[in-house]
């Protein structure tokens, strides 16, 4: 879905520390696809040496030479704080660093609401896209975290085309257990006022996704096997409901941090070329849409 609407996007994806042959590789992949362009920051005589051992053409990206990679980070956000690029995207370098960059609060590209990681799964289980929220940022987020979060997410569905997605918001069970304090989140939640969306929880996941789950229990719900989004209740349920997607069913994925003025497109070595894709797609459609192209 969302890689044909990056390929109508005019996005330009800036690199920080460019100078990997993974991530030279996705962009070159990315740019035959039409997703993105690219300008690359980083060693520009060591990124264009591993490009040429590799046979990848880099001649249609710009470069902007820095060999030092903390500077490379700061320019590459430089790009984006300034409306030359609609998206940043980590090359070799730790993600502490490119996330101290675009958080600085004189050059950054911060907006003041809260970060937090969107995931969006192709499952052949289910019958559209999946996505997840938060399983790489927000360790234990409160309540009013929370708001913010499903507040990113939201906002970046509507970006991808869905008007009114159906958000849930997970816990163990479907019921309020005042020994269970997440359910007390999820009932809270779900009584807000959220725009553009449809919100339900607390919500058990196979409720979340399975009407049949629901038909069995008697749970009726707006949001109840039909969910767009999953709002994990803390990192860990959330980080284990994403690596156990993608290793037990080698589900695709890609995934971007939200709530700057730009989405982080922040890639692994280990992601397949399909996720990497998926991922830089993800980051151009929703930076193209923040900047109005």
């Amino acid at each position: 879905m969302f890689k044909k609407s990056a390929a109508r996007s005019r996005a330009i994806v800036s690199v920080a520390a460019s100078a990997d042959l993974h991530v030279l590789e996705a962009c070159v992949d990315a740019n035959k696809k039409g997703l993105a362009t690219f300008i690359l920051v980083g060693d520009a005589e060591k990124t264009q040496q591993i490009a040429n051992e590799a046979g990848l053409d880099i001649s249609d990206f710009e470069m902007v030479n820095e060999p030092d990679n903390i500077q490379a980070c700061k320019k590459a956000v430089a790009l984006v704080a300034s409306g030359r690029a609609s998206a940043l995207m980590k090359g070799l370098v730790d993600t502490s660093a490119i996330m101290r960059a675009s958080l600085d609060r004189e050059t950054g590209i911060r907006t003041g609401r809260k970060l937090s990681h969107i995931a969006a799964f192709e499952l052949a289980g289910y019958h559209k896209l999946l996505f997840i929220t938060d399983a790489a940022i927000n360790i234990a987020p409160t309540q009013e975290d929370k708001v913010q979060i499903v507040q990113n997410a939201v906002e970046a569905l509507n970006n991808l085309g869905l008007t009114a997605p159906k958000v849930a918001l997970l816990a163990a069970k479907e019921t309020v257990d005042e020994k269970m304090p997440v359910t007390l989140d999820c009932q809270a939640l779900a009584k807000m006022p959220f725009d553009n969306c449809i919100v339900d929880g607390p919500l058990a996941l196979d409720n979340a996704i399975s009407e049949e789950a629901c038909r069995v229990k008697g749970i009726s719900s707006p949001v109840g096997g039909d969910a767009d989004l999953l709002v994990a209740p803390d990192i860990e349920a959330g980080n284990v409901l994403y690596k156990s997607l993608t290793q037990f069913t080698k589900a695709q994925v890609g995934g971007v941090i939200l709530g700057a003025k730009a989405p982080v497109i922040l890639t692994s070595r280990s992601d397949s070329a399909e996720n990497k894709l998926l991922s830089i797609a993800l980051g151009a459609i929703i930076g193209s849409l923040i900047k109005g192209d």
